[in-house]
């Protein structure tokens, strides 16, 4: 399928509609977010199953504010101004951690390059209390590339999460048009000095298909991945966020998501998580439970 005219939206095929669930769960946790005055990236990069997921009680929260200090073409978060990091947001997400009961929280944040450590220590602050509040949660963190400052990653993968994630997002080609202020190399290294640092740690990336990729780039991007040791793999379709984003070339239907997670398998993943509405932190949990069987399966 070709891809939309510049300035336009093209309306979604058949299996990316969906119903919008709703209920008490979902009330529930919308206002827990309110109340406490916290941000999810479900809302702000605006998810296609936040509601889904608000539904079960579970959301990925997204620290160190609204907006970001880049600017990549998919993106649908907010960008410059920023304010300095708010103290109690670490505590105050723990205590939201409690309060849903999750097993299994995943906290993400912008990208803040203009701290001198990315947002490392808040990071680590929040799975610190987290920890505290909350000691049997299991943690994921989705981090940016830190711009390439390890001390900062070291400090984070200090903390101990569960899981640590870093989004590749798209193949080599597009990086300059999809993500102008990372590097692609740059990811690729910071997902091999987690295993470096600390070689138990569970890795895991997310990439986005539909930007205009290639079906050998692709396999290729897995193949580098797979060569600095990532676990994990979820891969989603790119969804326009609105029409001064990057314009989708291509609609991939569902059989060809099997395929892509068969392929990815087959290199060595521990984990896949393929279709169209997967996204990074879409049903974590599971894809970590699958990477710790992989796991033992070694021993």
């Amino acid at each position: 399928m070709g891809g939309c005219a510049e300035g336009i939206r093209v309306g979604k095929p058949k299996w990316l509609r969906r119903s919008l669930p709703s209920g008490p769960e979902y009330e529930k946790l919308r206002q827990l977010l309110k109340s406490r005055e916290l941000t999810t990236v479900c809302q702000e990069a605006q998810c296609p199953n936040q509601f889904e997921c608000y539904g079960k009680g579970t959301a990925t929260f997204m620290i160190l504010g609204e907006r970001c200090t880049r600017n990549c073409g998919f993106c649908a978060v907010a960008h410059r101004p920023v304010e300095g990091p708010d103290e109690s947001e670490p505590m105050r997400v723990a205590e939201a951690v409690v309060s849903l009961k999750l097993r299994y929280a995943v906290i993400t944040s912008v990208t803040r390059d203009d701290l001198a450590d990315g947002g490392a220590s808040f990071f680590a602050e929040t799975i610190r209390a987290i920890r505290f509040c909350s000691p049997k949660t299991l943690i994921e963190v989705l981090i940016p590339d830190l711009q390439g400052d390890w001390q900062s990653l070291q400090t984070i993968l200090d903390a101990g999460p569960d899981v640590l994630n870093h989004n590749i997002e798209t193949v080599k080609r597009l990086y300059s048009r999809v993500r102008p202020q990372a590097v692609y190399t740059r990811s690729l290294a910071l997902l091999t000095e987690v295993k470096k640092k600390k070689k138990d740690m569970i890795t895991k990336t997310g990439i986005m298909v539909g930007l205009g990729e290639r079906a050998e780039e692709l396999l290729e991007t897995w193949q580098d991945l797979r060569q600095t040791g990532c676990d994990l793999l979820t891969i989603g379709q790119y969804l326009q966020p609105s029409s001064t984003h990057l314009q989708v070339k291509r609609f991939v239907p569902p059989e060809e998501f099997e395929i892509y997670r068969d392929k990815a398998l087959g290199l060595g993943f521990s984990g896949v998580a393929s279709g169209p509405f997967v996204r990074s932190s879409y049903k974590a949990e599971k894809l970590y439970r699958k990477a710790l069987v992989k796991s033992r399966e070694r021993e």
